[in-house]
């Protein structure tokens, strides 16, 4: 199928050399997914790209037109993940020597596949802004040619090769689904498939709490996002591209976005599809797509972007899958502490559901507040048992939908210290780093006394951290927050947190 429009982005996705390197990669139908929905689901598994994501195309797409010179000259890249990796074994492939720049909180895992692939590495850094920074100086005083993850014609380009597949792989296709970080990944791709197949529909889909493109889109100029959501580390960009927004802003239909929940959800269904395990950005196009109101007899593809994934997240995305699937529900239940109160609840409440998590400890002896995990049906029988708790005489709060609850509350409850005056409580963001907390402790000093604190690994570069202060002056103690760096959020009206912690 010869393409309507010819432009030099379609002109490089045609004659794209990125097969000396990746793979075409299979377009699955998830069998059982499309019999939920009613509706013909695909995966486009990228994930089983030689480095386990699309950024090998685009990489390589860039690298390999590099002139004699440059490629003499050597590449460098800043990055905590899949384009270091795409540029690592692009670089490899053809001969060039690579230096990648990545935070010194990156995951081991992911600084040893680099290296495996050849390239230098230099730790700079707790984050990729200051990653970037290095490699701007590092950049200055090599000579060497910058890849940039996204934001650069060949690259998107070469991302773009993943939509002509799907075109010929699926005549029929109705809807592309894409995540998006960047945006090189949905221009590549919208580009081919509207000078293809105009008709099809290209989506994008974000977090909820890094959604750059689709507020980018809303205010028609790109916007810098204050704070990025840390689960989904794949595609957690401040700001999108200029070259990426301008396509997306002319080619693509609409932008999602969907929640941590949601896109461990969709984790799971891959897993049942395939039998393998995709990073949290690699679900978001699935996650986009469940939650798309498709028209009956679509043929709807989610782009599976990555897989690496570490071991040790799998945990984290396990306890969300049930309440991101629609199938648990998760209460702050308020019973009288006496004798019977909690066989009643059984009795009057449970009434044949299974409990998936139950947490209380003695607060006082006018009540109890218990954390209950019960399965649910759906959206409105979740929201008919509260109602029916109610009923039954036991005060009920939803906190299904509570980040804070479902990270941090669910593993501390024991009742708030009545010993703490004057408490304020912040989440922070901890680089994952050794030193982070003993340098965040001398920033904070000894004006104030941590009445709580709560961390628990989630294998990312970022660790999520709740902390109480003993503190009656606000002003003062985010000054002193704003010196040492790491990003927090007040949380001190959190109802959670006033039930349990």
């Amino acid at each position: 199928m010869s393409p309507t429009t010819i432009n030099d982005t379609v002109r490089e996705i045609l004659t794209s050399r990125v097969y000396e390197v990746a793979i075409e990669s299979h377009l699955e139908r998830a069998d059982k997914l499309s019999d939920t929905l009613d509706k013909h689901v695909y995966l486009k598994r990228e994930d089983l790209q030689p480095v386990h994501s699309f950024k090998l195309r685009g990489a390589y797409n860039k690298i390999c037109r590099l002139s004699k010179d440059e490629k003499k000259r050597g590449v460098i890249a800043a990055s905590a993940g899949n384009h270091a990796q795409g540029v690592a074994l692009a670089a490899q492939k053809l001969g060039i020597s690579a230096l990648i720049v990545m935070p010194r909180t990156t995951p081991g895992i992911k600084i040893e596949a680099v290296k495996y692939y050849g390239a230098e590495v230099v730790l700079a850094g707790d984050n990729y802004s200051e990653a970037a920074e290095k490699c701007a100086e590092l950049l200055q005083e090599t000579g060497r040619i910058f890849i940039h993850p996204f934001d650069d014609p060949l690259v998107i380009a070469g991302q773009g090769t993943v939509g002509q597949e799907i075109v010929a792989q699926l005549p029929d296709v109705t809807h592309i689904f894409v995540p998006v970080g960047g945006g090189g990944l949905i221009a590549g791709i919208a580009h081919y498939v509207k000078a293809v197949r105009p008709d099809v529909q290209v989506i994008g889909v974000e977090p909820v709490d890094s959604a750059s493109m689709g507020k980018s889109l809303a205010k028609g100029e790109r916007v810098t996002l204050k704070h990025v959501g840390i689960f989904a580390d794949g595609v957690a960009v401040k700001q999108v591209g200029e070259q990426t927004f301008a396509a997306a802003s002319r080619l693509i239909d609409d932008c999602v976005t969907v929640t941590t929940d949601q896109i461990c959800s969709a984790i799971k269904d891959i897993y049942e599809a395939t039998r393998s395990i995709v990073e949290p950005s690699g679900a978001l196009a699935l996650a986009g797509l469940k939650s798309h109101d498709l028209p009956k007899g679509a043929h709807a593809v989610a782009v599976c972007s990555g897989a690496n994934v570490s071991f040790e997240r799998l945990q984290q995305i396990a306890e969300r899958t049930l309440i991101g699937s629609g199938k648990e529900a998760l209460f702050a239940v308020g019973m009288p502490e006496e004798p019977g109160a909690l066989s009643r609840f059984c009795t009057e409440v449970i009434d044949g559901r299974s409990i998936t998590e139950f947490s209380y400890r003695l607060r006082n002896r006018q009540g109890a507040h218990v954390l209950v995990g019960l399965t649910v049906k759906d959206s409105a029988d979740r929201h008919a048992l509260a109602d029916h708790i109610r009923t039954a005489r036991f005060t009920c709060e939803d906190l299904s939908d509570s980040e804070v609850a479902k990270e941090h509350v669910r593993h501390m409850v024991g009742g708030a210290g009545e010993a703490a005056k004057s408490e304020l409580r912040y989440l922070i963001d901890f680089p994952e780093r050794p030193g982070a907390l003993a340098d965040f402790l001398g920033g904070i000093g000894n004006r104030w006394n941590i009445s709580m604190f709560h961390y628990r690994s989630t294998a990312s570069d970022i660790g999520s951290v709740l902390i109480g202060f003993e503190c009656d002056d606000t002003a003062g103690l985010e000054a002193a927050l704003k010196t040492i760096g790491y990003s927090y959020k007040n949380l001190s009206k959190e109802p959670s947190l006033n039930l349990f912690c």
